[in-house]
């Protein structure tokens, strides 16, 4: 039996509908965000509905030895939902259900639910679920906890890892195990349920999600300084960091200041080098205390200009236009995505550096940045119909990655490894952790179905 012919046991063991073997539709899910030019294609994809039907797929691709890969909602910056030819996409966007546990401040979440319908849903019972990547109206939950991802908040609060209290994951046999669950203290056994989140689906595909939430975010102060250069901003977050941990320390470059005022016409600086969006949520007069510290250390770093307000509008504004930062830049150019973050104090190094990788590579490179926590975006403008070009960006974009691993820090800060910056896990991680890291994934998935390619 081929396994085309074998796909209909596929097609019958699983509700009407749930398995996709229309060309067309099978092509809109061949790559995420990053547009990973050398993606597969399918041969059919499987919009699960129920963990029910996640078990059923991964069976049928263990006993055709069919490669799965898992996608949630496809926004994905780094390849990690790349189809392969042959494959297997199982789609979780169809599972979204969530139930809201006001006593143990605890949600279980379905894997495709979004990250603002979590925050929704949550906050009809006064609660709050953390974790904002910028791009959290349209990602997944479930994509969250795969690459465990963090946001603009996160310098205060934490990544997603730091919010699944349990989780439910299908391995590559079929079998499906609860791990954690909705308690706050849990020592008993291995921490499998954090092995699993940042796993990239290479280990198991999560069916439910169990989170930690928090009372509702105190009302923010807003901070706003402009600076006349990116290491001048740079020295100010090292400042501030020294001494407080604000709710949210962002970045922006002259690029990025630039592409989104182009968009938002919202009257940012256009000749500013660099922009920082501090918060502070503090408690009553504290938070009047962290506002001077952060004004004082803008003022000291040289900032052109600085600008505080209490008025959530206002400081929604700034946040917004922070977020809207990588769509904003997308409108000059097709990117290459960064996600590399460094130790605070190589902050100011790893900008210069960016700054001169793009000067010696003669490629325009925009740097944003969570940048309380170290977490950078170098965002690679280049044209895809200039090979020339092209290559240089795909140089530079090696080097910034050399660079960040030089400085002690990391390829990847929420992104996820994905496709393509796999190529630079062994030069962080080193052999020994690399080996360790592929022994477990031939553990849990001998025949290697579960999203080859991705991580290793």
């Amino acid at each position: 039996m081929t396994t085309i012919t074998a796909l209909d046991d596929l097609v019958t063991a699983l509700p009407v509908g749930v398995v996709i073997t229309d060309p067309d539709i099978i092509a809109s899910y061949r790559q995420d965000r990053a547009f990973d030019p050398d993606a597969g294609t399918a041969m059919a994809v499987v919009r699960a509905t129920s963990t029910a039907d996640v078990q059923a797929a991964v069976r049928w691709c263990a006993a055709n030895n069919v490669p799965i890969i898992p996608r949630g909602a496809g926004t994905g910056l780094s390849g990690g939902a790349t189809a392969v030819d042959g494959g297997i996409v199982l789609t979780t966007e169809k599972m979204r259900d969530i139930t809201v546990d006001p006593i143990t401040r605890s949600a279980i979440c379905q894997p495709g639910l979004l990250n603002a319908e979590v925050k929704a849903a949550v906050k009809e019972h006064g609660l709050w679920y953390p974790p904002d990547p910028s791009s959290f109206e349209i990602c997944s939950i479930g994509g969250n906890a795969a690459t465990n991802a963090g946001g603009l908040c996160c310098v205060k609060y934490g990544v997603t890892s730091d919010y699944v209290l349990g989780m439910e994951v299908v391995l590559a046999d079929g079998r499906a195990v609860r791990l954690g669950g909705a308690r706050l203290k849990d020592t008993a056994g291995l921490s499998l349920t954090k092995l699993f989140v940042g796993s990239e689906g290479t280990l198991g595909i999560i069916t439910e999600v169990t989170l930690r939430l928090l009372p509702p975010q105190a009302a923010a102060s807003t901070v706003v300084g402009s600076f006349a250069s990116v290491h001048a901003a740079s020295k100010a977050v090292l400042e501030i960091t020294s001494t407080i941990r604000p709710a949210m320390l962002e970045f922006m470059d002259k690029v990025a200041i630039n592409a989104v005022e182009d968009q938002l016409k919202m009257g940012l600086d256009r000749t500013a080098g660099a922009l920082l969006v501090a918060q502070s949520d503090a408690p009553g007069a504290a938070a009047a205390a962290e506002v001077e510290i952060i004004e004082a250390a803008f003022t000291r770093c040289g900032a052109t200009e600085v600008f505080a307000t209490d008025d959530p509008d206002e400081g929604e504004a700034f946040t917004a236009a922070r977020r809207y930062a990588i769509p904003a830049i997308e409108k000059i150019g097709p990117l290459l995505l960064e996600d590399v973050g460094v130790p605070l104090h190589k902050l100011p190094d790893l900008i210069d550096g960016i700054e001169a990788i793009a000067a010696n590579r003669d490629v325009l490179i925009s740097v944003i940045a969570h940048a309380g926590d170290g977490n950078t975006h170098p965002l690679i403008v280049h044209d895809p119909n200039d090979a020339d070009e092209t290559a240089r960006a795909n140089l530079a974009f090696g080097e910034v990655m050399d660079l960040a691993i030089a400085l002690g820090g990391t390829i990847t800060g929420e992104h996820g490894v994905g496709r393509l910056k796999k190529g630079w896990l062994p030069d962080q991680l080193g052999a020994d952790v690399i080996e360790l890291t592929q022994r477990i994934k031939d553990t849990l998935d001998p025949q290697g179905i579960l999203n080859p390619g991705t991580m290793l």
